[in-house]
């Protein structure tokens, strides 16, 4: 490869050890009027489109085949061309290569998308990844949108994401707001779709933890009837509410109010009420559980029809409850040691 009037190939792209390289026969003009000679085998051989340029240059015998790369500055291209025949002879990750990517990876990821250079468009996202920042965020999802680079894409606008403030004091960003606004409404209903999905996660996170707090009070309630835990006057050490709820059942078995009609009676007899009912609906024993009042409320739900939002409660407790144990129960050594050599190799 040679670029204007010299003669001599570049040391650094012709390693493979022979001692003739063969004349170039293709000459690459770029936007500022440099030529850049090459190899036609090389060009070919790297991109599909530079070969069907090469085949429609060459029509009408002409042995000096020109073709032309416009709209980046011809560093760009020098460093296009290199990387294509490095690519033959040296990996995209040695650090000669880095270096070539880090000044003008923006051009490369164009070109390479441009002339389908797959191997050297996936380096180029990387190290254009590398380089993101709040002022050139926009900039370079853009560029993502036009290249195709859907991974790249999404790093931009969680980087937009992250540090709004910061990207809206950068030129691309007002650029946009003036000339752009569809991205602009794009990037928007990103943000809104975000800050949603924040609302929904934490609203499930708390609701998940309501049913874990459900379950561990159906253990307990088994954990006291049926095991008959031995700490009735003390705190229990297997459950952290089993001493709450033996204090809530002391006061339903003692309370006067909890039969009162009219719609009065004590607010605590009625939750313990909730909690004896919402036991027989995930109690999988029949006749058998030492619960009070788990017989009663079987009946009774299975003469009453229950409406949809308590058997809904009912199944996610029930699947809490499932989780729970198998969150709790002891993992295989094997298990334990794959994890521990996982964890080690990151």
């Amino acid at each position: 490869m040679r670029v204007k009037s010299s003669n001599n190939c570049n040391p650094e792209l012709h390693k493979a050890g022979t001692e003739m390289v063969p004349p170039t026969d293709v000459q690459i003009v770029t936007s500022d009027g440099n030529t850049i000679a090459a190899h036609s085998s090389v060009l070919s051989s790297a991109s599909p489109v530079l070969e069907r340029m090469i085949d429609r240059a060459r029509k009408g015998w002409n042995s000096d085949s020109t073709i032309r790369i416009l709209g980046v500055p011809s560093d760009a291209v020098v460093a296009f061309v290199q990387l294509l025949y490095s690519s033959r002879m040296v990996p995209l990750s040695s650090p000669e290569i880095e270096d070539v990517l880090d000044q003008h990876c923006l051009q490369l990821l164009a070109m390479s998308h441009k002339y389908r250079v797959p191997s050297l468009k996936r380096s180029c996202e990387e190290a254009v990844a590398v380089q993101l920042t709040p002022d050139n965020a926009v900039d370079v999802l853009k560029l993502a949108k036009l290249c195709d680079a859907p991974r790249l894409y999404q790093q931009c606008v969680q980087l937009v994401a992250k540090d709004f403030l910061a990207v809206q004091e950068s030129d691309g960003w007002k650029f946009v707001q003036r000339h752009d606004m569809m991205l602009e409404l794009e990037i928007l209903q990103f943000l809104e779709d975000r800050d949603e999905r924040k609302k929904r996660w934490k609203q499930q996170r708390e609701d998940q933890k309501v049913y874990q707090e459900l379950s561990e009070a159906m253990n307990c309630l088994h954990h006291i009837f049926a095991d008959g835990c031995p700490e009735m006057r003390e705190p229990c050490t297997r459950f952290e509410s089993c001493q709450g709820l033996k204090l809530l059942m002391q006061h339903f078995a003692t309370c006067d109010k909890k039969l009162a009609r009219g719609g009065g009676g004590c607010l605590r007899c009625k939750r313990m009420c909730q909690i004896f009912r919402l036991h027989s609906s995930t109690c999988s024993e029949s006749k058998s559980c030492r619960v009070p009042f788990c017989s009663h409320f079987k009946t009774k739900t299975q003469a009453e029809k229950l409406g949809k939002t308590w058997r809904l409660l009912a199944k996610k407790v029930a699947t809490a409850k499932v989780m729970s144990s198998l969150a709790n129960r002891k993992r295989p050594e094997e298990v334990d040691q794959s994890w521990a050599k996982y964890m080690r190799r990151k």
